[in-house]
């Protein structure tokens, strides 16, 4: 058996890194973990005017967090976490192979609206997919597309390639270094996913791509697609005052529970979850004693 965490936090940015850091002074096992620490977005902010007692551009300010995050001692994990799982009272978190295991966990990974293709929420599970290496053998023999939001990216859409019999790849960044004589990089924009059961086409603005799947490859992939079962308004998690989900013993910080996004938001939402983490973790063990 692995090591059993009090509590999961997942998401790199300043929701995950405030309730790793009020979990670690309130003494609690945690293990932090996210696809990279603090982000693009934060560092490539200009200016950063709306956060107490910070005024300048975002570098300095995560230059700040590292310079805590070091002197506190709160250690960073760096993995993708493609699923979370919900099972006996504990959490079961994947990130390929790997897995992570903890009585509670707080979903910090922040929210990606923009850029999202009209169909994907409803063909999620049916043909749209986050994860290559949780579905890429699904489409063995078949044809798919696959959207990069960076490159990445590129090692998963050459994954894909190992099992289907052609993939399609749009990416959204200049400059491309994919190979294989099963990728096919292609031009266009990607707009629409449709189907009927399932889907069977990639609209995009250069014409429909007849495919079977349509793997998204981005950092930010939607709550309901990492956690089964979860409770969203269809784009941010529905959560308590207290920031509990419909699940016992998962929280939500930041971004993924709605406006303002802002940055002192996702650090009082951070510093809540973990208080409210430890809360259940004392109730459920009070019921078990």
């Amino acid at each position: 058996m692995g090591k059993v965490y009090d509590v999961a936090i997942v998401g790199g940015g300043i929701a995950g890194y405030t309730a790793a850091l009020t979990a670690k002074h309130l003494l609690l096992d945690y293990i932090w973990l996210g696809e990279s620490l603090f982000g693009g977005k934060l560092r490539a902010a200009e200016t950063v005017t709306n956060f107490p007692a910070i005024a300048g551009a975002g570098a300095d300010f995560v230059e700040a967090l590292e310079r805590q995050q070091t002197r506190e001692g709160v250690h960073f994990t760096k993995a993708r976490i493609d699923g979370i799982y919900a099972s006996g009272g504990k959490f079961l978190l994947t990130s390929g192979a790997e897995t992570f295991e903890s009585r509670s966990a707080i979903l910090a990974t922040g929210l990606e609206v923009k850029g999202r293709l009209k169909g994907e929420n409803e063909f999620l599970g049916r043909g749209v997919s986050y994860c290559a290496v949780c579905d890429g053998a699904l489409y063995r023999g078949k044809r798919i597309a696959a959207v990069l939001s960076s490159a990445a990216f590129e090692e998963e859409a050459e994954y894909l390639a190992r099992f289907a019999e052609k993939v399609y790849c749009y990416c959204l960044y200049p400059g491309n270094n994919l190979h294989g004589e099963r990728v096919e990089v292609c031009s266009g924009i990607p707009l629409a996913v449709e189907g009927t059961d399932r889907v069977n086409r990639l609209i995009t603005s250069e014409g429909a791509v007849p495919v079977s799947g349509v793997f998204l490859l981005k950092e930010c992939a939607p709550p309901q697609a990492l956690v089964g079962g979860l409770h969203t308004d269809g784009t941010h998690v529905s959560v308590n005052r207290d920031l509990s989900t419909n699940l016992p013993g998962l929280f939500a910080a930041g971004d993924v529970t709605g406006r303002p996004y802002q940055y002192a938001k996702a650090a009082g939402e951070g510093c809540v979850a973990a208080h409210s983490a430890r809360a259940f973790l004392r109730q459920t063990h009070e019921k078990s004693d």
